[in-house]
């Protein structure tokens, strides 16, 4: 019985890993990482190349309407006044064809804009396709999540 029961889990095993599902889903979760590290660091340059080179689509926690598509650059995310210090809790990531992998997690910490530093917690959902071998940003959504502290309207979200 125990040979059977191993078997069976290394052909199932087998099976995940021949659809390469379980790759794709750790490679996306990586690049979520560096993406989200680099947003902290406000290294930019890192921040756009993780995102889709034909732009991106994105509704903030803030209840405004979704954003147009987005074609981002290092200067678009300077002129964010973005800081603080957020963190992914939670991450899934679940491969739905062989170039989009979606994911969802927690986020949390505090941003700053001007000289106002407030909580933050919300709930995001991503896609993420491969373009060029690479895994990158293509949707972003933001859902308000239990305390009520998230993204804070800003002129710079309805400019175009």
């Amino acid at each position: 019985m125990k040979n059977l029961t191993l078997v069976m889990s290394l052909l199932f095993a087998s099976v995940i890993n021949a659809d390469h599902h379980l790759s794709a889903e750790n490679e996306v979760l990586a690049s979520l990482d560096t993406y989200f590290n680099a947003r902290n660091a406000q290294d930019f340059e890192t921040v756009v190349s993780l995102e889709s080179k034909s732009g991106t689509y994105g509704t903030n926690s803030d209840g405004s309407f979704h954003k147009p598509l987005l074609q981002n650059s290092i200067d678009n995310w300077k002129n964010t006044n973005q800081g603080g210090i957020t963190n992914v809790f939670y991450p899934e990531a679940i491969q739905i064809s062989d170039d989009v992998v979606y994911v969802r997690f927690y986020f949390e910490g505090v941003v700053e804009d001007d000289s106002n530093t407030y909580d933050y917690r919300t709930r995001v959902t991503m896609n993420w396709v491969k373009e060029d071998g690479k895994w990158v940003v293509k949707t972003q959504h933001y859902s308000p999540a239990s305390y009520g502290g998230v993204h804070r309207t800003q002129k710079a979200d309805f400019e175009e």
